[in-house]
């Protein structure tokens, strides 16, 4: 099997996703009738009138800085915790059966904690972000550093290289592959997480704006922003899926993620 093909599958996704809104458009205008169910083409002339707004471009904005930043702070923290499970058998002893217990955890949860401590602030947001967002890259280095062959710990053995250069030269460098897909992974979640706290207890953003344009009985207008968030998470995903392939040469996305995420 080969994965050279990638751009001719990303082609039929396309197709499959313009087929699928034809058939939307053509159960809306002769099929069925839901007053606050918009065809697709007058979901599109929103989303160009909402083109035109400050306020959608100030919305966005809102959205990925809480997102990028949530994440920022999640892949600095799975790295580092996930090499110390990865390097430490007892450290992995007596933290594995509270990681366990922990993952299942949605980060919806924590809203009504965040509201509680921070109110309405980009604070409870980051709270809702980044215990999701963790997950994937903690588990993703964690199982590149276990996976790394015992051969190679004999070399850098017999380099005596300090602590701090076995990480940074080697462990971190052999790993890169599986972290940078739980990077990716990670990415996608903060981006979905921040809408939802927005949604739940936030002024600003995208998830609020949704909330906003439902209430004021906009169907339109809801859509609109709903098909925003799928527009920024697939060039998000596209953008991150060639910067992993472009580091991990021979590696491509699809074959890491089935790899890494049955571990």
């Amino acid at each position: 099997m080969t994965f050279v093909k990638n751009s001719s599958l990303s082609f039929r996704g396309i197709a499959g996703v313009f087929l699928f809104l034809f058939f939307w458009e053509i159960l809306i205008r002769f099929l069925i009738q839901f007053d606050n169910l918009p065809a697709p083409s007058a979901i599109l002339f929103s989303w160009f009138d909402l083109l035109t707004l400050k306020q959608y471009w100030e919305e966005i904005a809102h959205t990925l800085f809480a997102a990028m930043l949530g994440w920022t702070v999640a892949s600095f923290a799975g790295i580092f915790l996930g090499l110390l499970l990865g390097l430490s058998k007892t450290f992995y002893k007596y933290t594995s059966t509270s990681i366990e217990v922990m993952r299942p955890w949605p980060g919806v949860a924590f809203a009504p904690i965040g509201l509680l401590l921070f109110g309405f602030s980009l604070k409870m947001e980051l709270l809702v972000i980044i215990l999701p967002a963790l997950w994937p890259v903690l588990v993703n280095t964690m199982g590149g550093i276990v996976n790394i062959p015992k051969s190679l710990y004999e070399v850098v053995a017999s380099l005596r290289l300090t602590n701090f250069a076995k990480i940074y030269k080697v462990f971190i460098p052999s790993a890169k592959a599986s972290i940078l897909v739980g990077l990716r992974i990670s990415l996608s979640l903060s981006i979905i997480m921040a809408v939802v706290a927005e949604m739940i207890g936030s002024p600003n953003g995208i998830g609020y704006a949704i909330i906003r344009e439902q209430q004021a009985m906009k169907p339109t207008n809801m859509f609109a922003y709903i098909f925003t968030i799928a527009l920024i998470n697939v060039f998000i995903n596209y953008l991150l899926s060639k910067i992993v392939d472009r580091l991990s040469p021979g590696k491509p996305t699809s074959r890491l993620n089935q790899k890494v995420l049955v571990q």
